[in-house]
């Protein structure tokens, strides 16, 4: 993990791009993040409490799956929590519309 102390999302992000850049990683991000929203709206929708208990284990298992064993890094959620779960939504939204690539 960087040395270098983040204190703005601003610049945190590229960081964490740097640590998304192998396309099994982004596409694992992408599906996690992805069945988190869609667990989100169900549990809205139904106030079925165990979609919304699983958005943790979606949300970290996919990415964490996509770190460990492809990316072969640590994940940036240990050190920058709030950051890291803000980027992953950037991230999925700058995917989803095309601004970045998958890989």
């Amino acid at each position: 993990m960087s040395q270098k102390e983040y204190t703005s999302l601003r610049a945190f992000y590229p960081y964490y791009l740097s640590e998304h850049q192998k396309r099994s990683t982004r596409i694992l991000h992408f599906i996690g993040t992805g069945l988190v929203i869609l667990s989100f709206i169900v549990f809205v929708i139904t106030l079925n409490w165990k979609f919304f208990a699983v958005i943790p284990l979606l949300g970290y298992g996919f990415a964490w799956v996509g770190h460990f064993f492809f990316e072969k890094n640590k994940p940036a959620t240990f050190k920058y929590p709030g950051y890291s779960l803000a980027s992953d939504f950037i991230m999925f939204w700058q995917l989803l519309t095309r601004q970045i690539q998958f890989g």
